[in-house]
């Protein structure tokens, strides 16, 4: 494209949730926000770091091994709990041809690359154990709950045996009743994680800086759309007596909310805050980068993150292969207030008006993250 025409990504507006944007608006480059009357929210990196590393997180703190039906999930089960998703995901990786060339993946995103990733790493397991990576599950808990109900008191069980993921082994080898709806759990908890982050990681990249150059690694392309919309984009902290100790601005019964999504724009770290730049990540480690923490504090990073990564660097560099693009009509994608902070819905289809820039030699005006030009 000639040079004096703009990239496409700096046409697209990202519209945030009225309360995610107050955050951005109100509070950008502050390190710590009274946000309710018992709630703090810390936003400055090196607070950030000492409240983060004042002790480790509790069980009802941890996103993903919250007690299950009332029973608590101690540290040595969510530790065999990974590692048995990460052996199918390992399993899945280690096929002769994963990703074949012929696949397509266009459609909305992210449901396309979470059908993908279903069927990918979950593949032949019986469908009332794949039905729970319905995103619609996530509409509220009682539906998961009724999903779990009924697919435990139905007749019948797979057989456990290599034909089934190791995580529904899990499943197949349960005991009765109470034991098959843990395991359904549990299924849940450790598949569906996997599948809707990697799916709306790619989602995210593709909105924020698609078409690429041909010369930016695939990986500086994730690390840099985690930044702008870091999967984590709050972590929560109850009230604990260690806190007021670091800071005597936070109460003895306030909750400390940790905020990397203000902390990863905050112009006192970041060159640019709110652009996209990929090539940004040529200099840095994204593991000893102060205030970067996509996947929680250096003393306690999230165990998923060794499974995230190569799946969404399989993902996108299969669509950046394959030629698709962000549908050239599409000018704004919505980020719901979600734990998962991503865009809903973006369309992705083949390349067929805009060209791809070739080894940097046309590079465009830098790409506003954020699209801070037209946000709102």
């Amino acid at each position: 494209m000639p040079a004096s025409t703009p990239h496409p990504a700096v046409r697209r507006t990202t519209v945030f949730h009225p309360r995610l944007r107050a955050l951005l608006d109100d509070h950008l480059g502050k390190d710590l926000i009274r946000l309710e009357p018992d709630t703090i929210g810390i936003a400055g990196a090196e607070l950030s770091d000492k409240i983060l590393a004042g002790r480790k997180a509790t069980e009802t703190e941890r996103p993903t091994f919250k007690p299950l039906h009332g029973r608590s999930i101690s540290k040595a089960e969510a530790s065999a709990g990974i590692r048995t998703i990460g052996k199918d995901v390992r399993t899945a990786l280690e096929q002769p041809d994963p990703l074949p060339k012929t696949t397509d993946l266009s459609g909305p995103w992210p449901i396309t690359g979470h059908m993908f990733l279903r069927d990918l790493v979950l593949r032949d397991d019986p469908y009332r154990l794949k039905i729970l990576m319905s995103r619609t599950l996530e509409l509220t808990p009682k539906l998961t709950w009724i999903t779990i109900v009924a697919g435990a008191a139905l007749p019948g069980r797979p057989t456990p045996g290599p034909q089934l993921t190791h995580t529904g082994n899990l499943f197949a080898e349960a005991e009765g009743y109470q034991d098959r709806r843990w395991a359904m759990g549990i299924y849940r908890r450790l598949a569906a994680p996997v599948c809707f982050t990697v799916s709306t990681l790619v989602a995210n990249a593709l909105w924020l800086g698609a078409p690429f150059d041909d010369g930016v690694p695939t990986r500086n392309i994730i690390w840099e759309a985690m930044r702008l919309l870091p999967p984590s984009w709050n972590m929560l902290r109850d009230a604990s007596p260690e806190y007021p100790a670091i800071d005597p601005r936070i109460g003895a019964a306030d909750d400390v909310l940790m905020l990397p999504l203000l902390t990863h724009r905050d112009p006192a770290l970041w060159d640019h805050p709110h652009e996209f730049r990929p090539e940004r990540w040529d200099a840095l480690d994204p593991d000893d980068t102060p205030g970067y923490m996509p996947f929680g504090h250096a003393s306690e990073r999230c165990w998923g993150r060794h499974m995230v990564m190569p799946l969404a660097e399989l993902l996108l560099s299969h669509i950046r292969e394959t030629d698709l693009m962000v549908a050239p009509g599409q000018r704004e994608a919505y980020v719901p207030f979600e734990g998962l902070l991503g865009v809903d819905a973006v369309h992705i289809g083949p390349k067929t008006k805009v060209r791809r820039r070739r080894n940097g030699l046309e590079r465009p005006p830098r790409i506003a993250g954020d699209a801070t030009a037209g946000s709102r």
